[in-house]
């Protein structure tokens, strides 16, 4: 973990843009976020809930106007909505 003179340098540059998210999640969720991440180059776990979160985005967007999307979307609110204690 950063040393709190870390913390703060960090805190201090990115104030208007970012904040942590600090969860705590199963260890399935982390390693379904370091294979996120390995699978799409990205950065760590950090870039991939940034992913996560793009890719979620994206699909609500695209089913507003795609009848094969919104089913998909659907599909997966259900699926969380039934194994949410996997994952939380």
């Amino acid at each position: 973990m950063a040393t709190p003179a870390a913390q703060q340098k960090w805190r201090a540059k990115n104030r208007f843009v970012k904040s942590q998210l600090n969860v705590m999640v199963r260890k399935l969720v982390h390693r379904d976020l370091e294979e996120l991440a390995q699978d799409a180059a990205l950065r760590g776990k950090g870039e991939a809930v940034s992913f996560a979160s793009f890719v979620a985005k994206g699909l609500q967007q695209y089913a507003e106007h795609d009848g094969e999307a919104k089913r998909l979307l659907a599909l997966f609110r259900t699926a969380y909505a039934r194994d949410r204690d996997l994952y939380r």
